[in-house]
């Protein structure tokens, strides 16, 4: 009875790391399956939010709901017009050359950094969560005795975690209908699919450029604001989402929006299976062994298209 109860509550904490990894990976992903930019300051995004989110639930001070709706409403957009004028001030004169684009990207990356700990200082903000009640967990098995049902029995979780995996689940179905469904979707697929040749067509492509790169920062500061009730924000907290939501991108094919669902499940469960039965370290090692098999066997990824 030990291992599946285990293995339950392990699944469904690696569900909550899947779910904000997915919205984090899925704004790397957009970013460069339209611009072609990698963005090495995606991290730093997802910082800027949660530090941002506990800024405003702090100054709303009233109920800890009403503070954290502020928050998610508020903090993602700011970091998306944020990003938009890192894109047209930065990003624009450059031309979106790879190379320098990975410089420009890293150097907004310590701005962004520094200016947050000069501003809002290097200690961990907490942000209470708008709920958060314990929820007990089933668990049933054939025993001796026939079929046995054990609730509750010990082991739970938080209803503000469960409520993270459904807001992430929304907020994707909703991007992927306005991508598929919108005419702003078309709009930016066409400009995927050839620049230039939506350019010709009449669509302001450098202004769809500073949307998605807004778009993509956005994505990240809202799985910030959903992920901080759960893990403070810190002004170097911006490593880790990084460098998973690029094995995501990396697992899932670049620029491939299922493929970077996908991905982001795989990891994001294993994270906290292996986690939970073994060490963080090991789930990292892990991910990065995926990410050399994938390389190695299929370097387009699980989804991504060969450019060949």
């Amino acid at each position: 009875m030990e291992f599946g109860p285990h293995l339950l509550l392990a699944s469904l904490e690696g569900a909550t790391t899947a779910a904000v990894l997915a919205l984090t990976a899925m704004g790397l992903s957009i970013v460069f399956g339209v611009m072609r930019v990698v963005n090495v300051a995606h991290g730093e995004f997802y910082m800027l939010g949660a530090v941002l989110a506990w800024f405003i639930a702090t100054s709303v001070g009233t109920h800890p709901a009403l503070g954290f709706v502020a928050a998610l409403l508020i903090a993602p957009l700011l970091v998306g017009f944020l990003a938009a004028g890192v894109d047209r001030l930065i990003l624009r004169h450059i031309n979106y050359d790879p190379e320098r684009t990975i410089v420009a990207t890293i150097g907004t990356l310590y701005i962004l950094q520094q200016t947050t700990l000069m501003t809002f200082g290097p200690d961990a903000r907490p942000v209470e969560p708008p709920f958060n009640s314990r929820i007990a967990l089933p668990w049933f098995e054939w025993g001796e005795n026939g079929f046995e049902f054990y609730f509750p029995w010990g082991l739970s979780t938080t209803s503000y975690k469960l409520f993270v995996i459904a807001a992430a689940v929304v907020i994707l179905i909703t991007l992927w209908l306005a991508i598929t469904r919108t005419k702003a979707g078309l709009i930016m697929r066409a400009t995927q699919q050839d620049s230039d040749m939506a350019q010709a067509f009449g669509i302001p492509v450098k202004t769809v450029y500073s949307v998605v790169f807004g778009l993509g920062a956005g994505l990240a500061a809202i799985g910030a604001v959903l992920v901080v009730p759960i893990q403070q924000a810190y002004y170097l907290m911006g490593h880790d989402p990084l460098l998973l939501s690029f094995i995501v991108v990396i697992i899932g094919g670049l620029g491939s929006l299922p493929g970077t669902i996908i991905a982001a499940i795989l990891i994001g469960i294993s994270d906290g299976i292996i986690s939970v039965f073994f060490t963080p370290t090991l789930a990292k090692i892990f991910a990065t062994l995926v990410v050399a098999m994938v390389l190695v066997f299929r370097p387009t990824g699980l989804l991504g298209k060969s450019t060949s």
